[in-house]
């Protein structure tokens, strides 16, 4: 109930949408018990209110399986790595931006977690929700960090920069950010505007997978 409780879908308790969401989640958490997790539930939800209940939990599958695979497997290291790639292609989008976050120390999960996992549903108007995700099933995750840059870049501009002395005031910025911002026109035109291509995803990943197999092999070896 507590997924878009003002959609007619789910204002119901017990009503169809309820019924329909619980059973797609229970059937799922039952395919994939090690990979459930709350980020389902609004994405089920979104799914709903688009076809039946039996393609929703094919796309959700989908989604988990093939689109995002590792997101919600238990240490979260995939959506930390993509993390990592968000931060360091910030360093390129928003410099100012980039600083900021270095100087505060704020990690990206503290930010962006709620964004990937949930596929911004939580996040963006609703017209820009469903323009994000025909994006998204059409292109793949890049249209994430894409969004995520977007959001980052004019979250965090310089006006905004100058009220957000340290983390708690930056991180209640980027849950607050500004409603023209994630308007879907002013969205997917700054969106087509990065210079981001799908090498710089491909070598900032192979980059931040080698850190991290080199940290590891370190602990491994200073452990000893």
């Amino acid at each position: 109930h507590r997924q878009f409780p003002l959609h007619e879908m789910f204002l119901q308790k017990g009503g169809h949408g309820q019924e329909d969401l619980f059973r797609v989640l229970k059937v799922h958490a039952q395919v994939s018990p090690d990979e459930y997790c709350q980020a389902h539930a609004p994405l089920a939800a979104v799914l709903l209110m688009q076809m039946p209940a039996e393609p929703a939990f094919w796309c959700l599958k989908s989604i988990c399986d093939k689109y995002v695979p590792g997101y919600y497997a238990r240490g979260l290291e995939a959506i930390q790595i993509d993390g990592d790639i968000l931060y360091k292609l910030l360093k390129k989008v928003s410099p100012s931006a980039y600083k900021h976050l270095k100087k505060h120390k704020i990690e990206p999960v503290l930010y962006m977690t709620e964004w990937f996992m949930c596929l911004f549903s939580r996040t963006l108007p609703w017209s820009s929700v469903l323009r994000v995700w025909d994006m998204f099933f059409c292109e793949g995750v890049k249209v994430l960090f894409r969004v995520g840059l977007v959001l980052l870049k004019y979250g965090l501009r310089s006006q905004v920069l100058k009220r957000c002395p340290g983390m708690y005031e930056t991180l209640q910025a980027l849950r607050n950010i500004d409603h023209g911002v994630m308007a879907e026109g002013f969205l997917l035109f700054q969106m087509q505007r990065l210079d981001l291509t799908e090498d710089d995803l491909q070598r900032e990943h192979q980059r931040q997978v080698q850190k991290r197999r080199q940290a590891a092999k370190d602990a491994a070896a200073n452990g000893r």
